[in-house]
């Protein structure tokens, strides 16, 4: 009998559970609670699925990419969109959008770039939107946190006091083992902006100015004829190349155990820019590994260790550190993923290099920092302008970062903010320095998107404060005219042979392999590379994106320069038969 009655209360509330929501009105829409539409699409072919809604509705789904990357466009009843997601290439894209009026709503599926291939749409909650904030933070947050999977860390800031901290999902899927306000995480690229404020604490300490040239610190490096500053490292202006671009180019995996000692030998062998220093803006992560080493260099420690006495410790930062040893054993470390189909894998990250990345902290710690733009324990009135100095490049633009930190606005509001991402982490600090606010995000899941839910809390928070921005006029350009181009008459032939890079101290070796000019290297998979305009080839690796190949007098193809966006025109000379 006690049995049965278990049963019977099991079923009950199961019954209830599968119940549809009050707020989607079963009237007119093509979507039920909780049932996943399976469907497949071309590639200029578009899916839209009407949802009928009650006012005052929050509703939250994901689209399962099986083998198709999609985007997402959320339509409002006036036929306007209100949302749009494509956050990952595969596996779960998770999203959520107010519905404030009643009436029909629409979920459009586009393939991404003109992909084709299957997909399934859910529906997963429509619920009435919270009106606290810590609540909606929960709601929002929650929506984007697959069950069982991996998840985040969230802490809120607001006038200077913590008013938020809460851990969502798994830090280890092997131990079964949550996120909490304590899990200290790898925040990849949000570390920039601590590695510029030690630069920015030597300069106003007078040890160093940041329009030295960095050859004073880092003799080792090439001569490039125009001096490189260290503000231009700051400023992503030095024209260097990429590290993390230049190691793939070379052959290594992102997931190999990559060090200090090695990238700066990388980086000693350049011989070429990108561009002359000043000239553009292009991210470069390997200015902030060369600053580090300039910290290291001028205070006679370790980076970690300096950054360690003279910054964490005195913010009271115990959960945070610069990890350069990947044997080292971290505590209440959370550890990355990313999904294959439907299954999680693990994302292996083995950096043994800090200052563009590797900052091991907890949201909550990170929120200590972003309260010292404020208090000035550390540093002074000097410094922190300094952390807000904004580029002007030769050509006279000024450009948006500054010092490891993107000073824009956001509805109106002045805000100082930064992503991340290496492996399967993600992460996001953004600062209101005006309303001493900040959100600190962090995630250990590869598809998730620590901007958006950022600026999202931030909605609950100051959405009273927010004011309209006149909006840009936008210029349409004329479209440029193409020769066409039949890549049927390209004699791949031309192109085989094998490749030099004495900047890298590698070889590819082409070779024409059932009609399909392929690449071999000793560390990568093959992989195809297909003719796009004369002497113009794309490739199907991302570390090879852009191949131009050079001929000789004699109109023979003598090698070629690669580029993939953070490396222009590095050069490969194809070596003799």
């Amino acid at each position: 009998m006690r049995h049965l009655s278990v049963l019977l209360v099991f079923l009950i509330l199961f019954s209830c559970s599968r119940q549809p929501s009050t707020l989607l009105l079963p009237e007119n829409s093509d979507l039920t609670l909780g049932l996943a539409v399976k469907d497949s699409l071309k590639k200029t072919e578009a899916d839209t699925f009407r949802v009928n809604l009650a006012a005052n509705a929050f509703v939250t789904g994901f689209a399962n990419q099986i083998t198709l990357d999609v985007e997402l466009h959320i339509l409002g009843p006036d036929k306007k969109e209100t949302n749009s997601y494509d956050e990952s290439a595969r596996g779960h894209d998770y999203f959520f959008f107010n519905a404030k009026e009643a009436g029909l709503y629409a979920i459009v599926v586009k393939p991404f770039r003109e992909n084709e291939g299957a997909y399934e749409l859910t529906i997963t909650q429509a619920e009435p939107i919270a009106t606290d904030p810590a609540k909606r933070v929960d709601q929002i947050t929650a929506a984007m946190i697959p069950p069982d999977g991996p998840g985040a860390s969230v802490a809120v800031m607001k006038d200077n006091q913590l008013v938020y901290s809460k851990g969502f999902g798994h830090a280890n899927l092997e131990y079964d083992i949550h996120n909490t306000p304590q899990t200290i995480f790898h925040i990849a690229s949000v570390s920039k902006q601590f590695t510029a404020f030690a630069i920015a604490l030597l300069a106003e300490e007078g040890k160093l100015s940041i329009h030295d040239d960095i050859r004073e610190y880092l003799p080792e490096l090439h001569d490039f004829g125009t001096p490189i500053t260290i503000n231009h490292l700051v400023h992503h202006t030095s024209g260097l190349r990429d590290q993390w671009n230049l190691l793939a180019m070379a052959g290594w995996r992102l997931d190999d155990v990559i060090t200090r000692n090695q990238i700066l030998r990388l980086i000693s062998k350049q011989r070429e820019l990108n561009a002359q220093p000043g000239e553009e803006f292009n991210y470069c992560n390997t200015g902030y590994t060369l600053m580090a080493e300039i910290v290291s260099r001028v205070s006679g420690k370790p980076f970690p260790e300096w950054m360690q006495e003279h910054v964490f410790k005195p913010l009271d930062m115990k959960s945070t550190l610069f990890y350069d040893d990947h044997e080292r054993l971290v505590p209440n470390r959370a550890y990355s993923y990313y999904m294959r189909d439907t299954t999680y894998k693990k994302s292996v990250l083995s950096y043994a290099n800090a200052g563009a990345t590797s900052l091991f902290t907890t949201p909550e710690d990170l929120l200590k920092w972003a309260m010292n733009f404020e208090t000035m324990k550390v540093g002074n009135a000097n410094v922190m302008a300094m952390m807000e100095e904004k580029f002007i490049l030769n050509k006279g633009d000024t450009i948006n970062y500054a010092f490891g930190q993107d000073i824009s606005k956001y509805k109106g509001l002045k805000t100082a903010a930064h992503g991340g991402g290496d492996a399967g982490y993600r992460t996001f600090l953004v600062r209101f320095p005006e309303q001493k606010f900040a959100v600190a995000v962090f995630s250990n899941l590869a598809s998730f998107s620590p901007g958006g839910l950022s600026y999202s809390i931030a909605d609950a928070y100051l959405s009273d404060l927010y004011r309209e921005e006149p909006r840009k006029e936008e210029t349409s350009r004329p479209e440029e005219k193409k020769e066409p181009f039949d890549a049927a008459q390209v004699k791949l032939n031309e192109y085989e042979g094998k490749y030099y890079s004495p900047e890298l101290e590698t070889f590819y070796e082409l070779e024409v392999v059932n009609d399909t000019l392929v690449a071999h290297h000793q560390r990568h998979d093959d992989f195809k590379i297909m003719p796009k305009a004369a002497d113009v080839f794309s490739s199907t690796a991302w570390w090879m994106g852009d191949l131009r190949f050079t001929r000789n007098s004699a109109k023979k193809v003598d090698g070629l320069k690669a580029s993939n966006g953070r490396v222009k025109n590095l050069d490969f000379r194809k070596q003799a038969d």
